[in-house]
């Protein structure tokens, strides 16, 4: 990938759509982290690992294709940012777009060559905007 198709990327929009976080799929995420579950239907946080992203209609794949993932071990997470407006909550209906947000190639101290992408992603109940996810991921390129 060039710098420039890198930088092209920053603009993309993702198709947008909708998630409902069924109980059953918040008990199991819940379980997974050795939590108890959340009183009042709230989901846990865990969710925005993976809600987001099929929420917009996009996947991992399509995320690690955008970016010219080079296979096993060339895409690291460098963070993520999640805001909370409001609690999300199990059976509701939340709309969510959004799209890559920032992109930069850089080199490291040794001359290895990567890119930085990353993407934020909306989640909304009607008007009201609840949660807005930002991951940072890293695509390792190689030697300059």
């Amino acid at each position: 990938m060039t710098e420039t198709e890198l930088l092209a990327l920053v603009g993309h929009r993702f198709v947008g759509g909708s998630y409902r976080i069924e109980h059953w799929e918040n008990f199991l995420l819940t379980h997974c982290t050795g939590a108890d579950p959340l009183p009042d239907d709230l989901v846990h946080p865990i969710a925005l690992f993976h809600v987001p992203i099929l929420g917009v209609g996009t996947s991992i794949t399509e995320l690690f294709e955008l970016g010219h993932a080079r296979g096993a071990g060339s895409v690291g997470l460098e963070g993520y940012d999640w805001e909370y407006f409001e609690p999300l909550r199990e059976d509701v209906e939340y709309t969510m777009s959004g799209g890559i947000s920032e992109a930069e190639r850089c080199t490291n101290a040794d001359g290895a060559v990567y890119d930085r992408m990353a993407f934020q992603i909306e989640l909304a109940d009607g008007a009201n905007l609840v949660a807005r996810i930002t991951n940072r991921w890293r695509f390792n390129r190689g030697e300059a």
